[in-house]
């Protein structure tokens, strides 16, 4: 499993830089769409990163894991939040979304530590 949420977060921003050197277009074109899909409409940037959290947990994806609950940290969503999100993405997974729910919760707690993102109530 992943350890060093936060270091593993840097390693994939350099390797995402990396293959939108070697892939420009495809990356340019995922990153049009992860913008449009995560922007703020009819669900806020917050909700949409806690299903992509959700999501994650579901397919075992573990630099989703980190990913987005970095994202979802800093989109405003608190420690609460993003337990429940986890909560859910077990009730739909079972136990596999258990495995990668813990490996989520080692992901905010290193996060949190690292900066103290979430510590509270949701940002407005």
């Amino acid at each position: 499993m992943e350890s060093d949420y936060p270091a593993n977060y840097k390693r994939l921003q350099a390797l995402i830089a990396e293959l939108s050197g070697e892939v420009p277009e495809t990356m340019r074109a995922f990153t049009v769409l992860h913008k449009q899909a995560t922007a703020d409409g009819a669900l806020d940037r917050k909700t949409k990163e806690l299903i992509a959290l959700g999501m994650a947990l579901s397919i075992n994806c573990g630099g989703c894991v980190a990913y987005h609950v970095k994202q979802a940290l800093e989109s405003g969503a608190s420690r609460e939040e993003i337990l429940e999100a986890i909560g859910v993405a077990v009730m739909m997974g079972g136990g596999p979304a258990v495995v990668y729910g813990c490996e989520a919760l080692a992901a905010l707690n290193e996060f949190q530590a690292e900066s103290n993102l979430g510590s509270g109530a949701s940002a407005p």
